[in-house]
């Protein structure tokens, strides 16, 4: 062997050196693989960002002064929840905000995981790389979560400002509460989203049939009591009553049995967690075509 070729053969690296790099190189997106996604997803907000921020503080303002200064001035008597009384708009103030962040559930976990996989096909892209199809769900819910914090967020300190919150010291519960109302909501929007291959206005099918109905029968705008019993189940399995539930709790002390925050809880966390897997397995199924 030539004395070119002896120094070449120990110049190249070894088949085991180069596996080794790439292993290297891949334990980084495996272990925050998450991240990266989460990452994409809010930087491509920055497209609508200036809908985000006006849709945030915008929302709020319109709905709080509709309620305070309108219909709240039509309703002298305060409304019974649960013997407790307290005004209209305290009484709304908790149902709204939990609104708002299904509201942005709908938006973030629709078209975005339609496109992801149909129009735009980053999805794939992603795929491509070392990330599993699990952390591209979990990166997307991630991402949909920071605009869903920074809205309740928003949203609390309009309630505080407009004197909706009575109990300020739990109040500020109502902001984790409301992430996890968005998250019951959207993760298994997720998941319906993500087995739609034509679009065929089945989004907007979800608005009409499903958010609606769940806004105006979730004991929204009045007790859920005051319902008539065939209407009360749309409020029972319905995300924005158990959530408004509790936000009502933590602001002006709705008396709520033990066992009932603990079904109000654990529906929304297992409708997310279970959702999820399915959610996963969608995205398995879909990026491995």
């Amino acid at each position: 062997m030539s004395a070119d070729r002896m120094n070449t053969a120990t110049s190249d690296p070894a088949l085991d050196e180069l596996r080794a790099e790439a292993m290297e190189w891949g334990r980084k997106p495996r272990l925050f693989g998450t991240w990266y996604v989460a990452e994409h997803m809010v930087r491509a907000m920055r497209a609508y960002g200036w809908t985000i921020v006006v849709g945030a503080l915008g929302q709020p303002i319109l709905y709080l002064l509709g309620l305070a200064v309108g219909l709240a001035a039509l309703i002298d008597a305060p409304i019974t929840d649960g013997g407790t009384e307290v005004s209209y708009l305290v009484f709304v103030a908790p149902a709204l905000l939990m609104t708002a962040s299904i509201a942005v559930a709908s938006e973030e976990f629709s078209y975005p995981v339609i496109s992801g996989f149909k129009w735009r096909r980053y999805f794939f892209g992603f795929g491509a790389s070392a990330l599993s199809p699990g952390q591209i769900a979990g990166g997307v819910v991630v991402g949909a979560s920071v605009r869903m914090l920074f809205v309740v967020a928003a949203y609390y300190v309009f309630l505080w400002l407009f004197g909706a919150v009575p109990d300020p010291q739990t109040g500020w519960l109502t902001i984790p509460i409301g992430l996890l109302a968005g998250l019951a909501f959207g993760i298994p929007y997720m998941a319906y989203a993500a087995s739609i291959t034509e679009d065929k206005g089945q989004i907007a099918l979800v608005q009409r049939f499903i958010f609606m109905p769940m806004f105006l029968f979730s004991g929204t705008f009045y007790p859920l009591a005051t319902l008539p019993l065939w209407l009360q189940w749309i409020g029972w399995v319905s995300p924005l009553w158990h959530a408004s539930e509790l936000g009502r709790m933590v602001t002006y002390g709705k008396p709520i049995e033990p066992f009932m925050v603990a079904i109000h809880l654990g529906y929304l966390l297992v409708l997310s967690v279970v959702a999820f897997v399915i959610g996963r397995r969608f995205f398995r199924r879909r990026l491995a075509q």
